[in-house]
């Protein structure tokens, strides 16, 4: 270049030839050419060349010629980026914009738009890059914040995004336009945002389980250390991050995410001698435990409900403080409600091996067991698992309420119609025929083979353990009669009960079929009722179970 310059000087010496004044014409044509034409890109180009090899002293001349002319190129260039964008071309709305700031890089509208672009580019460094540059360029607005949450949540970066959010929302409250302070109504406040989430939390653990075994960690949870950790988890984040950016709060949304974070697995299975208990896992790693008989069953159970995509699993071996009369209490009564708003319930066949033919499941020793009747009817979703934790008959479809020979061999076991065994809802409807359901089941506490239909019948009593079955099942047949009016349930055979000679002492005595009874005169039903409805004691049913 300096031997350019000394060349066209000995030019002007000699012949009067402003060389250098000629070329920077030229360029200005070549600039004001590719403008009109449209061709902005290399119009900034040029400018930006010609304006980088000028010489110093000259290039006072030019500056008004070099600002009107970058003026009118950067909106050329803003134009048609923005036409670019409507047209989905992302590529060429960033080259756009980026001969805009070649032009002009004190304009924090083209770093805005370019921000945009290259944030729909997944080209996060850049996008974050220029949200930067937005801030630094104003740092009392808003909008560089904006794109800084919208790049920070894109990337999962909540934390950041969040805290990019809260001082957006800061200058928006604080703006001295009131048009832009308006701009506020149309997002949610952290506070707002999370109490709405506990909210929904309480919902969904209102009918959970009060501890659950994590199935990531192995560790056993109770309710509050299981908000916790979801407070503490990316899900939380992202779902408050979410929330802060709309003007409303978004309840299904919520819901939705609560509802897949909270959901649990229930297990149905025979008890086993030496099942772990509660003591034995509280404060300890499941999975690190030895792997040995009714150990290694849980472990399994954990590991399939995990498998199965779901973070909480509860068996009743570990999950209740059986020392705590009422948490025992509680839990009796509300384990219908567990399985039945639970995502879905593992049922585990221990004598049902992996060859086994179909059939094992009627002959299998799950299928005597009393509290196993509220298992597999109060779910909506279930699975059967073999010994050896794969499917029964190797049916992979995701509930086996679907599958008509399970369901069928069911059946054929148990008496239980499909309908019921598909879609069971509680209540004293039909209450001779669902005691004959559990006439031929057995349970190892006495009691138990009472209590475990207190949720089929949709009622909430006392659970007394050592007041023996006669009393138990009394109990519940003198609620069952007092408040649905059902005589049904003194249409048995066998032993009359030490409790009320007029109910069975024996829940066997409903294995007959029922016979048709005469009806009694209105007065006498009437009187047999009240005389029922005077012996049971305790809340009011409609306050306890709502219909």
């Amino acid at each position: 270049m300096h031997n350019l310059d000394g060349f066209m000087d000995t030019f002007t010496e000699f012949f009067g030839w402003d060389f250098g004044s000629l070329w920077q014409t030229a360029n200005q044509r070549r600039c004001e050419a590719f403008l009109c034409a449209d061709r902005v890109i290399e119009a900034a180009g040029s400018h930006q060349y010609m304006m980088l090899v000028i010489i110093e002293a000259v290039k006072p001349v030019y500056h008004e010629w070099s600002a009107a002319f970058k003026y009118k190129c950067a909106s050329r260039c803003v134009t048609k980026g923005d036409e670019a964008v409507t047209a989905s071309n992302y590529e060429m709305a960033v080259e756009l914009y980026s001969a805009g700031i070649s032009l002009d890089s004190s304009c924090e509208s083209l770093f805005a738009r370019r921000c945009k672009a290259n944030l729909t580019r997944r080209l996060y460094t850049e996008a974050l890059d220029d949200a930067g540059k937005v801030i630094e360029l104003n740092p009392s607005s808003y909008t560089g914040y904006k794109l800084k949450y919208a790049v920070l949540h894109e990337v999962r970066r909540y934390d950041e995004a969040i805290e990019a959010l809260k001082i957006m929302l800061f200058k928006l409250d604080n703006a001295i336009d009131p048009k832009i302070r308006e701009l506020r109504q149309q997002y949610v406040s952290p506070s707002e945002a999370h109490d709405a989430i506990q909210r929904a939390i309480h919902i969904q653990l209102e009918n959970a389980p009060l501890r659950l075994v994590n199935t990531f960690t192995g560790r056993l949870c109770d309710r509050q250390t299981q908000i916790n950790t979801f407070i503490k988890s990316e899900k939380y984040k992202e779902v408050l991050s979410s929330l802060m950016a709309h003007a409303t709060l978004q309840t299904e949304l919520i819901k939705a995410i609560v509802t897949e974070y909270f959901s649990w697995v229930m297990l149905s299975h025979r008890w086993e001698n030496k099942e772990p208990r509660l003591h034995d896992i509280q404060d300890k790693d499941v999975y690190s435990l030895t792997p040995l008989g009714t150990v290694a069953k849980l472990q399994s159970f954990c590991k399939t409900a995990r498998d199965a995509g779901y973070r909480w699993a509860w068996s009743d071996t570990c999950c209740i403080d059986q020392s705590n009369n009422f948490e025992l209490q509680e839990s009796v009564n509300s384990m219908f409600v567990w399985y039945r708003h639970s995502a879905l319930t593992i049922i585990y066949l221990a004598d049902v091996l992996p060859w086994s033919e179909p059939g094992a499941l009627a002959n299998s020793t799950w299928n005597t067991r009393g509290w196993t009747v509220q298992e597999f009817l109060a779910p909506h979703t279930v699975r059967f698992y073999r010994a050896d934790w794969t499917l029964y008959l190797n049916d992979r479809s995701p509930n086996h309420k679907t599958s008509l020979a399970i369901m069928q061999e069911l059946e054929d076991s148990t008496g239980i119609d499909a309908q019921a065994l598909v879609a069971f809802r509680p209540g004293m409807r039909g209450a001779r025929e669902k005691l004959r359901w559990a006439s031929s089941r057995v349970t190892t506490l006495q009691e138990d083979i009472a209590y475990s239909l207190f949720g089929i019948f949709h009622v909430h009593l006392p659970v007394i353990y050592g007041e023996k079955r006669q009393n138990a099942l009394g109990r519940l047949l003198q609620e069952i009669i007092a408040h649905s009016g059902d005589i049904t349930p003194l249409d048995w055979i066998g032993k009359a009960s030490e409790f009320n000679s007029c109910l069975p002492a024996d829940i066997t005595s409903y294995k007959a079929s029922p016979c048709m009874l005469s009806s009694l005169p209105e007065d006498e039903m009437k009187m047999s009722v009240s005389m029922l409805r005077n012996t049971v004691s305790g809340v009011d049913f409609e306050t306890v179970y709502p219909p």
